[in-house]
């Protein structure tokens, strides 16, 4: 078929139904919700036999929905309406929530169901959810309704209930009264965008990135330690941990970025950074929020990967976190530097020595576990590592250009087409589209596809009895691979052209990180999206 994604923006949720949509074989165009008469336009030019809405913030005008099939995603359960389903849901603690598709109608979400899906619902920040439990449900329902197009088993729902969107009051924390669950609850609900509003030490901002914090306490809403640029505040019966501030018009970033921790106690946190053993096998945790690296970040990465190496292991997994392996350099950091030009050198120069010590890696068998996405340098980090697999439903983005068509480096010039051919190398790079486990087991970014943590565990023990054999080979391949070409120069030729992109007089790089960073609204599709266009 052909479809139209009419989405707020390509988020998570869309670029997954986009790589599911076009893996099946329909033809997929999409389209920004940006003007009625721009979508309008879309589906004259488009005249697909569907629309889906996964992720919108208005209602579809009439003249679209009464022109063809609309079916909007709606993370909520059967009968629940409104802009803010999934924040209530977790404020309110429900035990269960889910997802419907329903049609689009004259009423926001009142039309008639097409399918619908439900599931436990962890007690974990909005974003988290959104990208695991929400996505694979309105993956699995969507694609149920695809599937039987234009067939369909659509219902009323028996009741339905309105719930207009969260205020800053709905959720707003009682130091004095809140205990630690209610504290997480308010928090969780407002993760990602806006965020939480609160008050510390007189200053306005939002919160971030939470965490119950064991063995801590203090006088509620007292802050009572640090961990590194986390810090640590107390409840009426513990503490919490708070990751990421956003000021009042300004970024989110590490929390003592913010505000100043320095005369804070500092204690051993919610590190970002984990190592654990499973006999001859080494596992690597780093779940960077967001999946964003600073220079820091690498640095603190790189040092850990080095310690593992020099434990009695044959096999180091580099796990990632849950919600994304790694999105590569961070932006917001950046953007917040006294010169983002040189902060960005140094990010990516950061990134690039933490590349080259797993990809010269002599000691172990080296593993890239992706359980979550990856983007940008974050995938070519991945392909750094000896073996690569993926867990089904994870997508990735393996290009930069979308980024004020900046270069990139992390040996993304070799690694890529050792990986996948030069031809393919370059249509990756050029295509800036998402892509699947699927496609990139056929292009061979990825070896091999993993359900959960226990198939990659029990993978990477497998590769136990032949580690030694397996660095033998890697090091003549790795010695042949450097005399036709050293690392050095595929290094200084793409920091050349990054150098450019930082130092240059074209500002594109910096305009788009301006506009990501800043949430600035679209005021286009891209073309290699909208091929409608």
């Amino acid at each position: 078929m052909r479809i139209l994604l009419l989405t707020h923006g390509f988020n998570s949720l869309t670029q997954r139904l986009f790589v599911e949509l076009r893996e099946r074989g329909h033809a997929v165009s999409v389209e920004f919700d940006i003007h009625d008469s721009v979508t309008e336009r879309a589906v004259e030019d488009w005249r697909p036999d569907l629309l889906i809405a996964p992720f919108l913030k208005r209602a579809i005008p009439e003249s679209v929905y009464g022109r063809l099939p609309c079916l909007i995603v709606h993370p909520g359960i059967e009968g629940d309406r409104g802009p803010a389903a999934l924040d209530w849901a977790i404020l309110r603690g429900e035990p269960t929530w889910g997802v419907t598709v329903l049609q689009a109608d004259a009423e926001m979400d009142a039309g008639p169901v097409w399918e619908s899906e439900t599931f436990p619902l962890r007690r974990a920040p909005k974003s988290s959810i959104y990208r695991n439990e929400v996505t694979e449900a309105a993956t699995r329902a969507v694609l149920r309704c695809v599937d039987r197009f234009p067939d369909t088993q659509a219902r009323l729902p028996a009741e339905t209930w309105w719930r207009g969107p969260m205020r800053q009051a709905d959720r707003a924390i009682d130091w004095a009264t809140d205990d630690t669950a209610t504290v997480l609850r308010k928090i969780h609900s407002a993760d990602g965008h806006p965020g939480l509003l609160d008050s510390i030490n007189g200053q306005a901002v939002y919160l971030h990135d939470a965490h119950a914090a064991e063995g801590l306490s203090g006088p509620p809403g007292a802050l009572v330690a640090r961990d590194g640029d986390a810090l640590c505040r107390a409840t009426v019966d513990g503490a919490v941990w708070i990751g990421h501030l956003r000021a009042k018009d300004g970024l989110k970033l590490p929390a003592g970025r913010v505000i100043d921790l320095a005369a804070l106690p500092q204690v051993p946190g919610p590190s970002a950074i984990r190592y654990e053993e499973h006999g001859a096998v080494g596992v690597l945790h780093f779940a960077f929020h967001n999946g964003a690296m600073s220079a820091d970040d690498c640095d603190r990465l790189r040092a850990a990967f080095i310690e593992a190496t020099t434990r009695p292991t044959k096999v180091i997994v580099l796990m990632g976190g849950p919600d994304f392996w790694s999105n590569g350099i961070h932006l917001n950091v950046i953007e917040a530097a006294d010169s983002p030009a040189e902060e960005s050198w140094r990010t990516i120069n950061a990134m690039n020595d933490l590349t080259l010590t797993v990809l010269t890696c002599a000691s172990h068998v080296t593993v890239s576990a992706l359980r979550g996405n990856a983007g940008a340098g974050g995938v070519f980090l991945a392909l750094a590592a000896d073996h690569v697999w993926a867990r089904e439903g994870v997508v990735l983005n393996p290009h930069y250009k979308g980024m004020g068509n900046l270069y990139g480096s992390e040996y993304w010039t070799y690694l890529l087409p050792r990986r996948c051919g030069e031809d393919h190398a370059r249509a990756v790079a050029e295509a800036r589209l998402p892509m699947g486990t699927a496609e990139a087991l056929r292009l061979g970014l990825v070896d091999a596809p993993v359900a959960d943590d226990a198939a990659i565990l029990a993978g990477a023990q497998a590769l136990v009895p032949d580690a030694a054999r397996a660095l033998r080979e890697k090091a003549a391949r790795r010695a042949a691979d450097e005399t036709a070409k050293p690392l050095a120069a595929y290094r200084a030729e793409e920091l050349e052209r990054m150098r450019l992109n930082f130092f240059g007089f074209d500002p594109s790089y910096h305009v788009a990180r301006y506009n990501f960073v800043r949430k600035v609204p679209k005021s286009r599709t891209p073309l290699h999206l909208a091929v409608h266009g």
